[in-house]
């Protein structure tokens, strides 16, 4: 018998009910409207038939991580940052985006290991926020996917153009031509898009060829780093870091912040780890594990080979398309130079090999819900591999990969990163708060839950402070907390808003930006403090995310502090992007959803009153006698 669960409905979605539903007659279908896009995912364990095979360690999982995380940032793009953007300064860019990474990986690692499923972001905000919010945080992880991708594809085309002397490009344009169109290559990479067509074929066979492959390209890509590290100290000339230089931070604290929020795509890594845990062992240890160890790994990797290229050549004096192999050929190590170029060629099919394998297995997810088209949702039965999706994405990326350029390319990858973040983060804390019934567990085998019955129900306020806080006390379960979390939201926003604008944008007044300031920084701790005042769901059968509302808090914080550092033609091609996506959900997934099935049958009878339409969208604590009937309903009309 299949063990199942449904997260309960937000709070501020069912406490504003009451208040539509004394409207007109008319306002039921807003407010049966408002339930479908709001409607949370019950998750059912898979059968065998259909779940993926268990075969992953913690080393798979780890190397994936690693391999999906260290690529062209590491070998192209910090000459890019260092020279345009923060000078020596990028270590100091990778260590705030590292932070960032490491509050939103604690939020992967706990997602991870309590639901054991595809689907990463997109499934988390799905059983936690709502349909429509997780079809547009899917939407947006398949946009980074396939420019990543592409990326990884066009700067490892380069590096093997200037392995063989660029006879690639020359061959290409002579016999094509060469295109002068904004946005577009010079000319198409017909050798990039020829890596992801190789690259899927690999996929298809399977991912423990998949896993093999990835284990050999991270291994060589971390030999390749130490090998940078220890030459690169040899050849350090501390000189570089002088006045005469330009000093260590050139550009500012401005540069440092654009720097690490262009950085901040490059640790998205352990997403990929979250991702395939459905195919590990025991994901509710090894997730976490692997996570911790591959963001390790890869911030010291970063933040040390940052440092090496800047000593080794002044940073004005970089080639921002070579990166590291062109800090050897300055120094005449010609040799040195051809080894980084080899493994940076390694390391790039790494990345793109890890999001391969990874995009077609959360746009199969999204299939199986019934909100993308269901064709993607078909496993090969021996493979257990979404080949519609590895074929289909992998044309799409390779077309991507043929014709845009590469700088092109990076400008849309991290707000395709930052926004699905920000939303796990916001995700932890509403979660942490909501009721988990004794029947959530995904393991037949784990504790029912670590609440003693006579505990006070996570989202109250806590007994201690119940004289003190009196007029929270007299709130439903949940309001309060659903209160606090937008206005930290809305706060934060504001807080980076006029952090970021204030003195250019805004053209404030010192006395105007002092008092947005001060007004927003203390809402935004009022906020905390209002959450961190009421009852937490605490379980120890699975990895829960430290210090909550802090962690997550000031995850949201720095995300939107990022993004807003991010440029206009990222923001516009972001917007037309996610107005595609809401056309393909209001038009397919919105009907073709198995959440809309599940509840079609219960439809007749919550068209009878707007009392049931109310009562239906409440939280399983406010109608216990319906909770049955919803998860007793059949999956199918």
């Amino acid at each position: 018998m299949p063990l199942a669960w449904r997260c309960q409905q937000p709070a501020w979605c069912s406490f504003q009910l009451p208040t539509m539903a004394r409207g007109l007659p008319s306002t039921a279908g807003l407010v049966r409207f408002c339930q479908k896009l709001n409607r949370l995912k019950t998750l059912e364990e898979p059968t065998r038939g259909t779940s993926l095979q268990r075969h992953l360690t913690t080393l798979d999982l780890t190397l994936l991580g690693v391999g999906g995380t260290v690529g062209v940032a590491l070998f192209v793009f910090t000459g890019t940052v260092a020279k345009e953007m923060a000078g020596p300064a990028v270590l100091v860019s990778f260590i705030v985006a590292a932070v960032a990474s490491l509050l939103a990986a604690l939020c992967y690692a706990e997602f991870g290991a309590h639901v054991p499923y595809m689907g990463s972001a997109y499934l988390f905000t799905y059983v936690s926020v709502g349909e429509l919010w997780a079809f547009l945080i899917g939407w947006n992880v398949l946009l980074q996917c396939l420019f990543v991708g592409a990326a990884m594809a066009s700067a490892c085309s380069s590096y093997l153009d200037v392995i063989f002397g660029h006879r690639i490009r020359s061959f290409t344009e002579a016999h094509v031509g060469i295109w002068r169109v904004p946005l577009l290559a010079q000319y198409p990479d017909f050798l990039a898009a020829g890596i992801i067509l190789l690259v899927s074929t690999f996929i298809l066979c399977g991912a423990r060829i998949t896993s093999w492959l990835n284990r050999a390209f991270s291994a060589i890509t971390l030999v390749v780093i130490l090998f940078i590290i220890i030459l690169g100290c040899v050849l350090a000339r501390p000189h570089n870091w002088s006045t005469e230089e330009g000093g260590f931070a050139p550009f500012g604290f401005s540069g440092i912040m654009a720097g690490a929020a262009t950085c901040f795509y490059t640790f998205v890594g352990f997403d990929v780890i979250v991702a395939s845990s459905a195919e590990a062992q025991n994901p509710k240890r090894a997730v976490p594990m692997a996570i911790t160890i591959s963001l390790g790994l890869v911030a010291g990797a970063y933040i040390l080979v940052s440092t090496v290229l800047t000593l080794m050549v002044p940073w004005h004096s970089l080639d921002p398309d070579l990166g590291l192999a062109d800090a050897f050929y300055q120094r005449g190590y010609s040799w040195a130079g051809f080894i980084v170029a080899a493994g940076s060629i390694c390391a790039m099919n790494g990345i793109l090999l890890s999001y391969v394998f990874y995009l077609p297995r959360m746009v199969c997810a999204m299939a199986t819900d019934g909100l993308f088209f269901q064709v993607f949702a078909h496993l090969h039965p021996r493979t257990q591999v979404p080949m519609v999706g590895v074929l289909v994405l992998g044309v799409l990326m390779a077309f991507l990969a043929l014709l845009l350029d590469v700088e092109a390319l990076v400008q849309f990858l991290s707000i395709g990163t930052l926004l699905p973040y920000t939303c796990l983060g916001i995700s932890i804390i509403g979660l942490r708060f909501q009721k988990v019934p004794p029947s959530s567990s995904l393991d037949p085998a784990s504790p029912v839950g670590t609440e003693q019955a006579s505990a006070p129900e996570p989202g109250q306020l806590r007994p201690a402070l119940r004289s003190y806080l009196g007029f929270l006390g007299g709130c439903r379960p949940g309001a309060a907390v659903a209160w606090a979390l937008g206005v930290l939201v809305a706060s934060a926003i504001t807080l980076d808003c006029v952090l970021v604008f204030g003195d250019s944008a805004l053209h404030l007044p010192l006395w105007g930006y002092t008092l947005l300031l001060l007004l927003s920084s203390v809402m935004f701790l009022l906020s905390l403090l209002v959450l961190g005042a009421h009852q937490q769901q605490r379980r120890q059968d699975t990895f829960q995310v430290p210090l909550v509302p802090l962690t997550p808090a000031l995850s949201v914080l720095l995300n939107i502090f990022l993004m807003l550092h991010l440029s206009s033609l990222a923001w516009l091609c972001f917007s037309i992007w996610m107005l595609i996506g809401l056309a393909v959900y209001f038009g397919y997934g919105i009907r073709h959803s198995k959440e809309n099935q599940r509840e079609r049958p219960g439809l007749t009878a919550t068209r009878s009153s707007l009392e049931e339409t109310v009562q239906a969208l409440q939280p399983p604590s406010q109608a216990p006698a319906q909770e049955p009937d919803r998860t007793d309903q059949p999956t199918s009309p």
